[in-house]
């Protein structure tokens, strides 16, 4: 039998303003113990600030904080950060340059006794890979030793809620990429609820179990990462969520009229105007043969360039009848796939990445 998913952090209707400025309007969401949960959206859209209300590092203005099912704010009472027993790591790592790797872990750790300390200043810096580094100053580390050392300091106390503040947005790509793999191993080893706050959406795919995309202090999508991309609830989330090809279309019979063949409408009204968008990945490429069927049309390469593990080959759609220049569109192919330029290719389309909005809220 499934043992209940216990619930650490709870947001309920959290409103907060700066001035006139409404920085979070009415967010709710919760986090479970082993869960990461990442706040995901654009800079200014409310999601740091809803990390400092979870932390106690901003006063609550309106609405309910919970963890593990005690209430720490509400508008009338509001625990500072020291009661509310929570992991926080900065984006600058915050660490104190006067002491050693293994005092900076040890700071939170006073009411403890001299060997437990040590005892849990040693567990900690093992769990993070830093073990052989405890006498060292913050200086003489680099900045992914840095950050596991400020992991370390955050786990130490061993809180039941992790909350991090783009923690790694500090970091050179290459090393980014590694650091947080260790992070999500080292904080799904300990299972401790996590709220992590990035911009990337490629950070949040790789860390989380679900995604909260927030945009002008609103939450515009919770789900998995599977979920969001593949199914994404407006223009915002499905563009923030990846690149995405646009086109604009109007409602004809129930469906959407494009290059690549009809699309469903979603039950728009006829005649609306609704903005398409198709990811790279969606157009799948192969040699010009045979006539085009439906979901499908023919294509000249522009330029096709290697990225790496995938190639981006840039396409031009020729509209047939239309006067109008011709419509550039990108596909992205996984590996070595380098077509010449003036190639003819025959283009499909995988309907399961192509979306259709009203162009109102498109943007």
């Amino acid at each position: 039998m499934n043992q209940p998913i216990k619930e650490v952090l709870a947001l309920k209707d959290v409103h907060h303003w700066y001035g006139d400025l409404q920085a979070v309007d009415g967010l709710s969401l919760s986090v479970a113990a082993g869960e990461v949960v990442c706040l995901l959206g654009p800079s200014g859209c409310g999601k740091t600030t809803a990390l400092r209300i979870a932390a106690g590092l901003e006063r609550l203005q309106q609405g309910e904080v919970r963890l593990n099912g005690k209430v720490v704010a509400d508008g009338t009472r509001d625990l500072p950060p020291e009661d509310r027993n929570v992991g926080l790591v900065f984006q600058d790592y915050a660490l104190f340059p006067h002491l050693d790797v293994a005092a900076n872990v040890a700071f939170g750790l006073s009411r403890m006794s001299a060997s437990e300390r040590k005892e849990r200043v040693e567990s900690a810096l093992a769990l993070v890979g830093m073990a052989g580094q405890a006498s060292a100053y913050p200086h003489q580390l680099s900045g992914g030793q840095q950050q596991r050392v400020a992991l370390a300091r955050a786990l130490a106390p061993r809180p039941p809620i992790m909350l991090l503040d783009e923690p790694f947005s500090g970091l050179d790509t290459r090393l980014r990429g590694q650091v947080r793999d260790e992070a999500l191993h080292v904080l799904k080893e300990v299972g401790a609820a996590t709220l992590l706050v990035t911009h990337d959406p490629e950070e949040a795919m790789f860390m989380a179990d679900r995604i909260a995309v927030m945009n002008g202090g609103r939450l515009m999508q919770l789900g998995t990462p599977a979920e969001l991309y593949f199914h994404p609830a407006s223009a915002f989330v499905a563009s923030f969520l990846g690149d995405t090809n646009r086109l604009e279309g109007e409602v004809s019979g129930g469906s959407v009229p494009t290059p690549l063949g009809e699309l469903e409408a979603g039950g728009l009204e006829e005649g609306a105007p609704v903005e398409i968008l198709i990811r790279p990945e969606a157009l799948q490429l192969m040699a010009e043969q045979g006539e085009a069927d439906e979901g499908s049309g023919f294509a000249e390469v522009q330029a096709a360039r290697l990225l790496g593990r995938s190639s981006l080959i840039h396409l031009s759609f020729a509209k047939a009848g239309a006067q109008e220049p011709p419509l550039h569109l990108h596909a992205r192919v996984p590996g070595r796939f380098l077509p010449q330029e003036g190639e003819r290719l025959k283009v499909q389309l995988d309907r399961s990445q192509a979306f259709v909005f009203p162009a109102s809220t498109a943007r």
